[in-house]
């Protein structure tokens, strides 16, 4: 059943909705003050972008259509999308901060879980 859940084309639009789900969640709690002062109390900053951004991608990647490379490169390029978002965001708060850095963490996760589905996706049976 998880498997049916996580990798067919049968669940792909609710894995794909889901994580615009949880990417606007991102930026709503995120954006609450010392919302971010308290989960950073649990992990940095470069773990939970690392994790958070990596989870959207493998959403955003089986969830979406197309050859392995053609679902990479949209989940990367979406990812970036978000991850700016994010950032510019945060900038708008007096009690946070856009960060560059943030950003190059959500797009390095993002290539590398796209990279590694891409790979596992190569050998999946049709």
């Amino acid at each position: 059943m998880l498997k049916l859940l996580l990798l067919t084309d049968t669940y792909g639009r609710l894995r794909y909705w889901t994580a615009i789900t949880l990417y606007l969640l991102i930026l709503i709690l995120g954006s609450l003050p010392g919302a971010r002062q308290d989960i950073g109390q649990v992990a940095s900053g470069l773990i939970l972008h690392s994790i958070a951004y990596a989870g959207l991608t493998f959403l955003l990647f089986t969830g979406g259509s197309g050859r392995p490379r053609q679902r990479a490169v949209k989940a990367v390029l979406t990812i970036a999308a978000m991850g700016a978002l994010d950032e510019v965001v945060q900038s708008f708060f007096p009690y946070r901060h856009g960060s560059l850095g943030d950003w190059a963490v959500d797009c390095s996760a993002a290539v590398l879980a796209a990279s590694v589905l891409y790979l596992l996706w190569q050998r999946r049976p049709d």
